[in-house]
């Protein structure tokens, strides 16, 4: 019997080697395993989103309401509140905005925030959860025109989108957001303009910041004012807000609402005023009383835009007579920047948190 002859070392050597290196890269041509997606967390508190007919859709009822959330976001959610959105408490905003700071705090793994609001005054608590958030992740706010009883309800559909926007990383650092109709507003700049139709909210000449497609959520544009980690009102430090009322101007108002505002116990007023300014003239006899009791008045406007000018704050010419009267709304007229009133408002009562000073107030007017 003749034996086939025994391959030289070197050769069985090459042989292993050539073996090894197929395996190594049938190895490495595996595709790796898709990454999960982020997780997003989503805070129900009720408002027309939730408002079907027989009771209210609960959060996990929300949840499960969105077709193919999954290929997002990994979604946990929470009940906060289920009310409509005018039934929303000034403490209830200090507890939420505290949930989500908490939450930033403690949960790393949290992409970003989704919570849904009524869209009656959608407008404030956004605004007041952009002012009071201090994360680099985003808030984004939601709602719906239309209850879950109505045909053409578009509730799942935004809070869908929602999501999408607040799991995507180019949504750090822009502030609160407000997407409804496929569109991505900031909460400093957007209003609702509109009673009943499904594209009511607007940012006014400012534009939206980005729109919610099909393929991709994409952002125009951002805000430069201070918001997320630059923000300073530390709702930790916030035990109750002041009370901030809201007076009209208009032909022949009388100054008796705005004593009776002071008189309740306002520490602010907002005057939503005529113009760039103009108070009727029937009201100074009430802004003097206000100035007289300490209590700070801030000047907005009713038109819906335009951008009120601090005052002129330097030494009067030498032979100006400085009366009482001027010197004491030199001493708490605060001038409203951009803001309209009811978002003027929120502002205000954050400012009385953390100080009495005029010039610091204008300042934080100014700033954000």
């Amino acid at each position: 019997m003749t034996r086939a002859p025994r391959r030289p070392t070197h050769e069985l050597a090459l042989i292993l080697i050539c073996l090894l290196l197929g395996s190594l890269a049938a190895t490495q041509a595996q595709p790796a395993p898709p990454a999960p997606p982020p997780r997003v967390h989503f805070v129900a508190t009720g408002g027309t989103i939730s408002n079907r007919d027989g009771g209210r859709l609960t959060a996990e009822e929300l949840a499960k309401s969105m077709p193919g959330v999954d290929r997002y976001a990994r979604l946990t959610f929470e009940q906060f509140a289920n009310v409509a959105s005018s039934e929303l408490t000034l403490p209830q905003w200090l507890g939420l905005s505290r949930r989500i700071n908490d939450l930033y705090a403690n949960e790393k793994d949290v992409a970003g925030v989704v919570v849904s609001s009524g869209t009656d005054t959608l407008e404030e608590t956004a605004f007041f959860l952009h002012l009071t958030v201090r994360d680099p992740r985003p808030v984004v706010v939601v709602g719906s025109m239309r209850n879950p009883s109505t045909l053409g309800y578009e509730g799942a559909a935004n809070l869908l989108e929602g999501v999408r926007v607040a799991a995507d990383p180019a949504s750090r650092n822009k502030g609160a957001l407000v997407v409804l109709n496929d569109e991505i507003n900031s909460a400093r700049n957007v209003t609702k303009t509109d009673a009943l139709r499904l594209q009511t909210f607007r940012a006014r000449e400012y534009g939206q910041l980005g729109v919610v497609d099909r393929d991709r959520v994409v952002f125009f544009s951002q805000i430069t004012q201070r918001t997320n980690e630059r923000v300073e009102f530390d709702v930790t430090k916030i035990e109750a807000l002041p009370r901030v009322d809201i007076i009209m101007v208009y032909q022949g108002a009388s100054g008796d609402l705005i004593k009776a505002a002071v008189d309740g116990g306002a520490k602010g007023i907002v005057m939503a005023t005529a113009g760039a300014g103009a108070t009727s003239g029937t009201q100074g006899e009430g802004l003097r009383y206000a100035y007289e009791k300490g209590v700070f008045v801030v000047t907005t406007t009713r038109a819906g835009s335009g951008r009120i000018a601090p005052r002129r704050t330097d030494a009067p010419p030498p032979n100006f007579r400085m009366t009482e009267a001027i010197q004491r709304r030199r001493q708490f007229a605060i001038s409203g920047e951009d803001h309209i009133p009811v978002k003027a408002r929120v502002l205000l009562m954050l400012a009385l948190t953390k100080t009495t000073d005029r010039a610091e107030i204008q300042r934080i007017f100014s700033e954000y």
